[in-house]
């Protein structure tokens, strides 16, 4: 980065971008574009897109036989052979997505990060496409910030770094230095890049339609999977949305006195824009390098804890929560702290369907009373009124799930888990609600973490989730079992060495 002498600004007042003042509620809605429109321009990327998926799979087969010609013969029956072939297939299909761009990278990341929703094979197939994607030209960038800013960026910042930190799909971030010498990073939305997902979208959708017409197909909902990729898609192409969602989420952490553990960059709003969003840069180590963790000497399952602790009091006191907890959006800062990055996905519970996730945190974590559940499942349509008897119903879930909550992460896995409920709804004939699927994803994730640093560890029964959210009956609990909770009221950063001159990692 190399440094300007500060400009003179007409009457000595420095320029600010549009939402100086805060977004105006005009630029928090969504706007997402039709997705039955069909025109010419659509019909010519349609015949590029089944073209390359074609020639990927294809020729992705076609190297496979090559290689294990009895596979052919051997294909129709189920094992080895069959599942290799899968695995070949898959993996043409993930290069095509990579070739056709943004769009299908997205698609991408969305299967690989909801593994049971799909085909073991693609899911980890797509697992690739998790990976940055090739950066576009500084210059570009410089002229976005000069769009949504009204001011060159020599104009409204100190140093802006020409090589990206990161490259996604959708956006790539560049450190840059405020003009009072605050660290920050911009984080910059592609050109164009709104109407090209849009189209694609589109096509994606025709294509998912006749998929749903096969077996498999018709399983994974393929139409319903677009849909979703639709909606969180323009949700992220919001850039005002993301940044008030980021702004939200960091007010709300310290709402209750404590929590002083955890944060997220604060946003710069003079610096924001349509396109661009301007935060504090923080420095740190993503949860999942796991040996810089315990080389830092950081309490790894403590960490867990109290990040968990802020994203289900989110989730289930003040709304939004973070929709995307993978490892490179949770880092553990250099200062002892923990934050959460990246707020293009966020979710947030129908009131009814908070209510049945906070029932069944109550039910695990302080009274074990499953008729609570059974109710809130029938309410938000889980389980349907004619089920059977609400007692009978919670005595066959607390057989099977009660031993389960008391296992560490060692020992259970919430994927296993997670199977167990799908053959209850099964015997029940229960239906599956949308909205818990993101949470579930998320819960996914933390046992990832949790697995590593704190296999001893059971989330299930920590009493410290819930301190916020049931706090009478928490108190209660922990003076019933000798529980003593942490206190995060005040962090220790004071005494916690400054930011490395070359930090393991940056956001």
């Amino acid at each position: 980065m190399t440094s300007r002498p500060a400009p003179s600004h007409p009457g000595g007042v420095p320029r600010v971008g549009p939402y100086a003042a805060g977004p105006p509620p005009r630029a928090l809605n969504v706007v997402a574009p039709t997705l039955t429109r069909f025109g010419l321009r659509e019909l010519v990327r349609g015949v590029e897109i089944w073209a390359t998926l074609a020639a990927f799979v294809v020729r992705a087969v076609v190297v496979h036989v090559v290689r294990h010609p009895r596979d052919v013969v051997r294909w129709r029956r189920a094992g080895p052979a069959r599942h290799d072939l899968a695995v070949a297939a898959s993996t043409g299909l993930v290069g095509a997505f990579m070739a056709l761009g943004p769009t299908f990278v997205k698609l991408g990341q969305m299967i690989a990060s909801s593994p049971g929703m799909f085909p073991a094979p693609l899911a980890d197939a797509c697992l690739r496409t998790l990976d940055d994607v090739p950066p576009f030209p500084v210059d570009k960038v410089l002229e976005i910030v000069e769009d949504d800013l009204g001011a060159a960026a020599d104009d409204v910042f100190d140093a802006v770094d020409p090589v990206p930190l990161s490259a996604a799909s959708i956006a790539q971030v560049h450190g840059c230095v405020l003009r009072d010498g605050r660290q920050a990073v911009l984080k910059v939305q592609r050109p164009d890049i709104a109407d090209r997902m849009n189209r694609d979208l589109r096509i994606m959708f025709r294509i998912a339609r006749l998929v749903d017409r096969t077996r498999t197909g018709h399983l994974m909902n393929a139409p319903g999977v677009v849909e979703d990729l639709h909606q969180v898609t323009n949700e992220e192409l919001n850039f005002a949305l993301e940044a008030y969602r980021q702004a939200q989420f960091r007010d709300h952490i310290g709402d209750f006195g404590d929590n002083a553990w955890i944060t997220a960059p604060e946003i710069y709003w003079d610096h924001c824009g349509p396109h661009v969003i301007c935060m504090e840069r923080l420095f740190g180590t993503p949860m999942d390098r796991f040996a810089e963790v315990r080389e830092r000497g950081i309490d790894g399952e403590l960490v867990l804890r109290r990040g968990l602790k802020v994203w289900m009091e989110a989730a289930l006191v003040h709304g939004p929560f973070h929709g995307d907890v993978h490892a490179g959006n949770i880092w553990v800062l250099d200062d002892g702290r923990a934050a959460y990055l990246d707020f293009g996905i966020m979710g947030e519970l129908p009131d009814a369907h908070r209510e049945a996730v906070r029932a069944a945190q109550y039910t695990v974590m302080i009274d074990g009373d499953y008729t609570r559940i059974v109710r809130s499942w029938q309410t938000i349509g889980i389980l349907t009124d004619d089920v059977g008897p609400v007692d009978e119903v919670a005595a066959r879930l607390k057989l099977v799930l009660d031993p389960m909550f008391d296992l560490t992460l060692g020992e259970v896995s919430l994927a296993e888990l997670l199977r167990q409920q799908l053959e209850l709804q099964r015997e029940y004939g229960a239906r599956a609600v949308r909205e818990l699927v993101l949470v579930s994803k998320q819960l996914m994730y933390f046992e990832r973490y949790a697995k590593e640093l704190a296999p001893a560890y059971n989330m299930a029964r920590d009493l410290f989730l819930v301190q916020n959210v049931f706090p009478e009956a928490v108190a209660s609990a922990c003076a019933e079992r000798g529980i003593t909770l942490p206190d995060d009221s005040v962090p220790n950063i004071a005494a916690a060495p400054p930011p490395a001159a070359s930090a393991p990692g940056e956001a």
